[in-house]
């Protein structure tokens, strides 16, 4: 690597609503277990800007991001099976403690103790992190944009909610809701893993950005706007009357859980993505109990979901290529994060 010794980074500084800005900040040190990555491309999550509302836990002062795709640019003494150059997407599984019954059941995503890059450690919207633990790294084809890995780690959720948990079967009809990133990305999904028909529900506001594209993607068949056409109704016709084999819930609104439990079938499943960004909403809990409809909580990525998604990705069959409608340097974070909030924009990558 370079004998740069500071670097540009997008910190949240403090606990509170806001109190985010670019600093400049030492290049990470890293120790003999650890590996620093140059970051060529990192991805805007609704987390991040979850964090900026002081809607999701964090360890301030941190920098934020957790979806990167980089080279390796130096490693300890102690790594073994990478080198320096390696192209790669990582876990942010960080620091899960591997003693605790999650982990040991193979479930250290969800591990108390883990503290993510973007929000429990120092993450990648900057030109190189600190990554602690290199088993958590995958390899990306050579031939692999990093604008397009860089969505390896949302689509690595969409594999395992929508495929892994939420078993998309073949033929199955599917319906989405909520037409954001992971939304498209889930449509996508379910027509790869063998959907014979993917819907995509949206709103007005989705309407301008989102739902044209939706109608562009090759992957959905249906495209509703809810405030505009009936969307049970139109599910019920697709389906004989049944209703929709798996709803893919990716709004976190209270009016996107509703419809999904009112889209299920009679036995069908409800894979829910979205975050509410909120303490307590309301649900339908006796339709959904007269269905006895699975309604699946998510909650990160699977090992398994991670080579899956990049397969996806790297062939196309998940084409982040649409959805990448802001891409830029870190200095157009306030721009970025403000068209993402107003839902002018899909996808910003920084390529910092």
């Amino acid at each position: 690597m370079s004998h740069e010794t500071r670097m540009k980074a997008l910190v949240k500084t403090a606990k509170g609503k806001g109190l985010v800005e670019l600093r400049s900040v030492p290049v990470p040190e890293i120790g003999p277990g650890d590996v620093l990555i140059e970051v060529k491309a990192a991805g805007i999550c609704g987390t991040d800007l979850h964090i900026v509302h002081d809607a999701f836990p964090y360890w301030p002062p941190v920098i934020l991001g957790h979806e990167f795709a980089g080279t390796i640019a130096a490693k300890g003494r102690d790594v073994q099976g990478w080198e320096v150059g390696d192209r790669v997407v990582g876990e942010p599984h960080t620091l899960a403690c591997g003693r605790c019954w999650l982990c040991r059941t193979g479930n250290r995503q969800i591990c108390p103790s883990k503290r993510s890059p973007g929000w429990g450690i120092d993450g990648c919207f900057a030109k190189y992190m600190r990554f602690p633990e290199p088993g958590l790294l995958h390899r990306i084809p050579e031939d692999m944009p990093f604008e397009e890995a860089a969505f390896v780690e949302p689509a690595a959720n969409v594999v395992r909610d929508v495929l892994e948990r939420g078993r998309v079967e073949t033929a199955d009809t599917v319906v989405v809701v909520g037409p954001g990133p992971i939304g498209l990305m889930a449509a996508m999904a379910a027509k790869a893993g063998g959907a014979a028909r993917v819907g995509v529900a949206g709103t007005n506001a989705d309407e301008g950005l989102r739902l044209s594209l939706a109608r562009s993607t090759a992957a959905v068949d249906d495209v509703w706007n809810v405030q505009k056409e009936d969307v049970p109704a139109a599910v019920e016709a697709l389906t004989g009357g049944r209703g929709a084999d798996l709803v893919v819930e990716a709004s976190g609104s209270e009016g996107g859980i509703g419809l999904a439990a009112r889209l299920v079938r009679k036995m069908g499943r409800v894979a829910a993505i979205g975050l509410t960004g909120r303490p307590d909403v309301r649900i339908p809990y006796d339709a959904l109990m007269s269905k006895a409809a699975d309604w699946i909580f998510n909650m990160s990525t699977s090992y398994t979901s991670w080579d899956r998604a990049i397969h996806l990705v790297h062939t196309r069959r998940i084409d982040v290529r649409p959805l990448m409608t802001h891409v830029g340097g870190l200095e157009r974070w306030a721009e970025f994060f403000a068209a993402l909030e107003d839902k002018k924009g899909i996808k910003g990558i920084f390529v910092p």
